[in-house]
């Protein structure tokens, strides 16, 4: 199943790479990573020996997560001139090399770390386990936990982007005011959930490298420290890094 499922993404980033030349947009593997894990869900469902409750629950909470965040992503990326900045960047920096760099540390890159991710999907599909159980509940729990937080804050930022009385402001309300990132808390936290489910069945522990890499990624890597680079010089998200939380959720200090 492992090799099956790597073989199925290389061939989908793949897939989603010549839609970018295509289209002149690296940032359209940005809709399609949510995509991606339901490509892993369904094929890895059918390779299963059967269904059972925490198969199809997980999978319907893939399903639900990455459906909304590829359509979020469309219509965020809607009438959008040009890339996104960091994509803009790459084109910009990486010069005659551009199309090598871009085709491996964007989707070959990718693609690797959708595999990790998705050890929860593969471990729940390709073995079983008993009976759903508090700790199946738990995770459940908290990967609602962990969408409420992403999709609510995607839909707030998207609303506050869309006013032009907001332009050049920073979004700091509604769950903004908690976490200068409560999409990230959220996809950090829902992935979280996914291990606790796939704790349950046979050698399900492995897949806790699935959480601690998204962790990294987003505290680390792609996530908090390049959007934040991008805000650096400005007073106002300088006043707001000061007065709240990058990551968990907490109440706002005092300036």
């Amino acid at each position: 199943m492992m090799l099956t499922t790597a073989a199925v993404i290389f061939v989908f980033v793949n897939l989603v790479h010549l839609l970018a030349l295509w289209k002149k947009d690296n940032g359209i593997m940005d809709g399609a990573w949510g995509l991606g894990f339901i490509c892993v869900t369904l094929v890895t469902l059918w390779m299963a020996d059967g269904l059972d409750m925490r198969r199809l629950l997980l999978g319907t909470l893939v399903l639900v997560w990455g459906l909304r965040l590829a359509l979020h992503i469309l219509i965020r990326n809607a009438g959008r001139a040009g890339e996104d900045f960091r994509y803009r960047n790459w084109r910009e920096t990486w010069g005659r090399w551009f199309y090598v760099r871009s085709y491996f540390q964007i989707y070959m890159l990718q693609g690797f770390f959708m595999f990790i991710v998705a050890a929860p999907i593969l471990f729940v599909n390709a073995r079983r386990g008993g009976p759903l159980g508090l700790l199946d509940g738990i995770g459940a729990a908290v990967w609602l936990t962990g969408f409420l937080f992403e999709a609510v804050g995607d839909f707030q930022l998207l609303r506050f982007m869309k006013d032009p009385a907001n332009k050049g402001r920073v979004m700091r309300y509604g769950v903004w005011r908690y976490t200068r990132h409560p999409n990230y808390f959220g996809e950090a936290t829902l992935w979280w959930g996914c291990f606790l489910l796939a704790l349950n069945v046979p050698g399900g522990w492995w897949a806790l490298i699935s959480p601690l890499v998204i962790d990294w990624l987003l505290l680390y890597v792609s996530g908090i420290p390049m959007l934040e680079a991008k805000y650096k010089d400005r007073p106002e998200y300088q006043d707001y890094q000061r007065t709240t939380s990058a990551f968990f959720p907490w109440f706002p200090r005092k300036p």
